[in-house]
């Protein structure tokens, strides 16, 4: 068996969750590979509105096995507000939920220490969500950091040196901060960990392939904040690319399958970092109004703007995708004229790939008809309108890949599957 993949193409929000959340069905499993509890997926179905931040979104199919892998990293605070949230809505998430024992613990000062880089940066600051996802990547990267698996062996001596670390680059910041509540609910958080199925998951993800299960692999964020490829310096601390589900969960190259890229028929942003398609006027704030884009874990408003093509194929090649999925269609079905960015002006000069820095670059357009039709209530592609085809077909043209799925609003059920020929 192989593993497919699940990730967003553009600056994340594009709508991972509730696509996993539809594909589940046809998994034995859902495998969580980058991230931490500064991504949130939103799922909507039956009247009931969840936004998970750490545990896969296939956590509500009940028989599957959910999986968050060693790429992760996890505030075992937060992991425990949100799955007893989760458990208190009827969801049994002990039997089903395994935490790779490589996965790395976000501890409280690694909180403390991203406001003070971010203090720090003054007018420069990236915009990060403040949840200490950074410093504990950094940390990992320079071998100093605290596992999953730590809890298990000798762990208030690893936590403590940590620790003191970490205080003594916030004595050099001269940083004034107050530890005793973060720390209180942290330690909490770690007793509540323990509840929970500690795995080696490179070993039970490919065990489970030579069994014949089927996995699914879900990434967070989008491609363009990816730390590598992405738009840095603003961008997330994990490779939020096809790849990265490779390092995040310890399976080779040779057994991915199908790479399902997500998309919005827009496009957004959230914090600083360069926005080509970013809409200053009316219509911008129309987008974000009519697509309630405002953060599931932030709150923060998002940047709003035209689809970005020349980003949108770069993240495809990058990916390797196989298949699109289109989410938000019918935040667009008032508008009479649709733009999409096709190119980019570079000095004067148009080019229609993605450059080493993208500030300043002016987005060339193409405009298409509107379709002006309320899409929320079809069911099948059959009730799509002339103008939404046309659509995308352009895309398919453009991008090379076709669109799979497209959704037509925010439930579980408002998801329409396209039997294009591949």
């Amino acid at each position: 068996m192989k593993v497919d993949i699940l990730l967003g193409l553009q600056w994340g929000d594009e709508g991972k969750g509730k696509v996993v959340d539809v594909l589940t069905p046809r998994y034995d499993v859902v495998a969580r590979f980058q991230g931490g509890p500064n991504a949130g997926h939103t799922l909507e179905f039956e009247g009931q509105k969840y936004v998970l931040r750490s545990i896969p979104s296939g956590i509500f199919q009940g028989d599957k096995v959910n999986i968050i892998g060693n790429g992760v990293v996890l505030d075992p605070a937060l992991f425990k507000a949100e799955a007893e949230a989760l458990e208190a809505s009827g969801h049994n998430l002990k039997e089903r939920l395994h935490i790779s024992k490589k996965a790395h613990l976000i501890l409280p000062t690694h909180r403390i220490l991203d406001a003070a880089y971010e203090a720090a940066k003054g007018d420069a600051k990236v915009g990060t969500t403040g949840k200490g996802i950074g410093p504990t990547y950094t940390d990992k990267v320079s071998r100093n950091g605290v596992r999953v698996g730590d809890i298990l062996h000798d762990f208030d001596k690893k936590y403590a040196a940590a620790k003191a670390r970490h205080e003594q680059i916030l004595k050099g910041l001269n940083y004034e901060y107050d530890l005793t509540e973060l720390e209180k609910a942290w330690l909490e958080g770690i007793d509540y960990l323990k509840q929970f199925k500690f795995v080696d998951s490179e070993h039970e993800i490919n065990g489970l392939l030579s069994d014949g299960k089927s996995v699914l692999c879900e990434g967070a964020q989008g491609t363009m904040l990816d730390v590598d490829f992405g738009s840095y310096p603003f961008v997330t601390s994990s490779n939020t690319i096809c790849a990265g589900a490779c390092t995040g969960l310890g399976i080779a190259p040779n057994k991915i399958g199908e790479v399902y890229g997500i998309f919005k028929a827009y496009c957004t942003r959230v914090g600083a970092g360069p926005f080509p398609t970013e809409l200053f006027d009316k219509t911008g704030d129309q987008i974000c109004t009519l697509g309630h884009e405002f953060g599931s874990v932030t709150g923060r408003k998002r940047r709003c703007g035209w689809i970005d093509l020349v980003a949108l194929k770069y993240a495809i090649m990058v990916d390797g995708v196989t298949k699109l999925i289109m989410m938000k269609s019918d935040v667009l079905d008032t508008f009479e004229t649709i733009k999409a960015c096709v190119a980019y002006k570079v000095n004067g000069e148009e080019i229609d790939y993605f450059p080493f820095d993208i500030e300043g670059v002016e987005p060339v357009y193409v405009e298409l008809p509107g379709w002006q039709t309320d899409m929320t209530k079809m069911q099948s592609e059959d009730e799509f309108p002339e103008e939404f085809n046309a659509y995308l077909s352009f895309l398919e043209e453009q991008l090379g890949v076709p669109v799979k799925i497209v959704s037509v609003g925010p439930d579980r059920g408002q998801t329409i599957e396209r039997y294009t020929e591949e």
